[in-house]
């Protein structure tokens, strides 16, 4: 078993199946458990609410991809509350949306979103993206142990 999480936040059933095919096909499955929730309200109670796993494996939470069109609670306000939150404020939050908009791109860097990455239509660019986010966020980059900030 992984040592590692990934949560995606991601309400279009079509979408959530293509990341997870390309996820499972980057072999992102060898090297994390991935965690799917379907809105904002569904992604903070897995952040925050008091059962939430991440009080327990939170330093197993290794990525958020982040789908910004969601229902309940949007993605900007995702990011601006993993940001206030001192056990979260260090997570790697990478937005994967369909938006081109300048303000949702602007305003994702400036709530302190890592990356914001354009799901791309073709399957196999979706897959190569796939395959470079988890190269780079589960095996290249360098997380504290403890990323709780004092």
């Amino acid at each position: 078993m992984s040592n590692q999480i990934i949560l995606l936040v991601e309400d279009n059933p079509d979408d959530e199946w293509l990341t997870m095919r390309a996820l499972d096909k980057s072999q992102v499955a060898h090297q994390a458990e991935v965690v799917v929730v379907r809105d904002g309200v569904e992604a903070l109670n897995y952040l925050f609410s008091a059962d939430s796993p991440i009080q327990t494996r939170k330093e197993k939470l290794a990525l958020v991809l982040l789908d910004l069109k969601l229902p309940k609670i949007d993605g900007l306000e995702i990011i601006e509350r993993i940001r206030e939150d001192k056990r979260t404020a260090s997570l790697p939050t990478v937005v994967l949306t369909t938006s081109n908009e300048h303000r949702d791109i602007l305003t994702s860097y400036r709530l302190g979103a890592n990356s914001y990455i354009r799901k791309p239509v073709d399957f196999e660019s979706f897959i190569e993206i796939v395959q470079q986010l988890s190269n780079y966020w589960l095996k290249l980059n360098q997380m504290p142990k403890n990323r709780t900030l004092s």
